[in-house]
């Protein structure tokens, strides 16, 4: 099927039409990277087969290169046979050339039909990001991800439209949980994002009850899919994009 049409055909899955007669929220099935489990991470041939495979959202991250364009690569340094390629040193041409795409890139050749989720890898870069998902009308799906609580903050007095991401560990949230999750309602940040192992159903409970959402990341197994879904999360990160969108399926049609 035409990438084209893939994209066409998505639903929004944060619209009351993406709930099954259940009443079950059909979880953002992220592709970590792109089909990473399948091919070369965050390349246009591993994102077209992510969307068409069914994922409903991409995962990427950015760094700058040396004329200020978001680049959509993981590392600061990375290698080209025997190269090593500093990505704040080479323009986003030259990177194209290497199969290193830029975020204006990925929006000319896909469009904005899918939810997008950037890891913020370099100081500055989500200034960039932000007027480029705003010159493509796509600010609503975008959710830019960070460790930061103060630098997802001054994001939020930037742009109301956005939505931001706190991505942490469990062992990292000082204090009681309750009052985490009301700080993060206070600073207009919409979602935690943490590792498939730390969430339980009690945990997704509290943070639903201050308005954030839930994501749980590398959740690879079709066994780990089917235990953050039933604690009701509402995105799931991973590299095996074929088995994250049929488990879902399988989940938010009753039949799992």
């Amino acid at each position: 099927m035409p990438i084209g049409t893939v994209l066409q055909s998505l639903e929004n899955p944060l619209d009351p039409r993406s709930r099954a007669d259940s009443g079950v929220v059909t979880p953002i099935t992220f592709a970590h990277r792109g089909a990473r489990a399948d091919l070369p991470e965050n390349t246009l041939a591993a994102f077209a087969r992510a969307l068409e495979r069914g994922a409903r959202g991409l995962e990427t991250d950015a760094h700058l290169s040396a004329d200020g364009e978001p680049v959509l690569v993981h590392d600061a340094t990375f290698r080209r046979g025997w190269r090593r390629i500093r990505v704040a040193g080479s323009t986003a041409t030259d990177l194209a050339a290497l199969d290193v795409l830029s975020l204006a890139d990925l929006y000319r050749d896909f469009g904005v039909a899918y939810e997008l989720s950037i890891d913020l890898k370099t100081d500055g870069v989500e200034v960039p990001i932000v007027a480029a998902a705003s010159a493509v009308d796509a600010l609503e799906r975008l959710w830019l991800c960070s460790p930061s609580v103060s630098r997802l903050r001054a994001l939020r007095e930037q742009s109301t439209a956005v939505k931001l991401v706190h991505s942490t560990r469990r062992a990292s949230i000082s204090g009681p949980v309750e009052r985490y999750a009301a700080n993060l309602a206070d600073a207009g940040l919409d979602v935690v994002n943490l590792h498939h192992t730390e969430w339980t159903a009690g945990l997704v409970e509290l943070f639903h009850r201050f308005g954030v959402r839930a994501f749980a990341w590398d959740a690879q197994e079709v066994r780990q899919i089917r235990a953050v879904l039933t604690m009701g999360v509402d995105a799931i990160y991973s590299d095996h994009v074929d088995r994250m969108v049929a488990t879902v399926a399988e989940f938010t049609d009753g039949s799992a």
